[in-house]
């Protein structure tokens, strides 16, 4: 945890963190953790996640192993504006979208070409 306090008793530890305000508690019961960024996901399924608390700032760590994966996730309130706007089905539609990676205006004009 800290470097240097190998082997140090862990109550003494426990004691001393307590001492400077830090509070350590593990979340049980986690199933999944994910990051999702513009362009991609960071997925832990097998995640260990740990609360630190040091007077009143919290961090969490995340422990596990991470799947990385590009965020191709198109939004419903697009595909039915693509539909509306083309008569197209909902598969072409969104088979557009992912072409033009979400751009509304070209999935449309591409459509009604």
């Amino acid at each position: 945890m800290f470097p240097g306090m190998r082997g140090m008793n862990p109550q003494k530890l426990k004691q001393m963190m307590k001492q400077m305000g830090i509070d350590i508690k593990e979340i049980e019961g986690v199933e999944e953790v994910i990051i999702r960024t513009t362009d991609r996901e960071i997925v832990f399924r097998d995640a260990d996640v740990t609360i630190m608390d040091a007077r009143g700032v919290k961090t969490y760590q995340i422990a596990g192993t991470p799947e990385e994966c590009p965020r191709e996730e198109i939004p419903a309130a697009d595909v039915q504006l693509v539909i509306e706007q083309t008569g197209v089905s909902e598969m072409e539609a969104k088979a557009a979208l992912k072409e033009v990676k979400g751009d509304l205006a070209e999935a449309i004009m591409n459509l009604k070409k």
